[in-house]
């Protein structure tokens, strides 16, 4: 491996099993933060106000970014196989929080997933929900070196992916735009607001 990716892998595991508050909110942030976002753009899509399109047009464009940043991943995987870290580093030099098969580490899908889902909404939600959803990506591609199972490289090449991803998604949004419509239509929002009625 390169010296690089050992030394700053170490740099932040070594604070894996320090403090058990903190290892339990990087376990859940590493396993189940991607998940997360779908139920954040639930919320998002019925918190936003009824009749705006657009905004809820850009939460369908995060979701399909990060399927995208996922079949990029699946393509890069195929190309090269990289060991996790803890398949080659020695065992009693880190420290592994959550078990995983010894699969292909690079990229992460992780954080391929979820910077895709945050780059998707850059510019085009409501601040709200692009902070909460930076923020979260960020915090996940740490975690997923603080519990031992990605090398730093591996979750910058899956941010670099999911946030091409999410740019390339926001470029061609208006090809999407049907779909979005079809969820408009099914929960009556935007154009398919029903009137409000007038009392005589």
């Amino acid at each position: 491996m390169n010296p690089f990716d050992v030394w700053l892998f170490y740099r932040i595991n070594h604070f894996a099993g320090v403090w058990p508050v903190l290892d339990r909110v990087m376990i859940l942030f590493a396993q189940y933060g991607i998940f997360a976002y779908a139920v954040l753009m639930i919320l998002a899509w019925f918190a936003l106000p009824r009749r705006d399109e657009n905004q809820r047009h850009a939460l369908v464009t995060a979701a399909l970014a990060g399927l995208l940043a996922l079949a990029v991943n699946w393509a890069l995987g195929l190309a090269w196989f990289r060991p996790r870290p803890f398949v080659v580093l020695p065992r009693h030099t880190f420290t592994q929080l959550i078990a995983h098969a010894p699969d292909n580490s690079f990229p992460s899908d992780h954080a391929a997933g979820a910077f895709a889902f945050a780059a998707g909404s850059w510019g085009r939600t409501p601040r709200w929900i692009t902070v909460t959803f930076t923020v979260l990506a960020v915090i996940i591609a740490v975690a997923r070196v603080f519990v031992g199972v990605h090398w730093p490289t591996d979750v910058l090449a899956g941010m670099v992916v999911g946030i091409l991803s999410g740019r390339i998604l926001a470029w061609a949004e208006p090809l999407f735009r049907p779909l979005t419509a079809l969820g408009l239509r099914i929960f009556r929002y935007g154009d398919f607001t029903p009137s409000p009625r007038r009392f005589r």
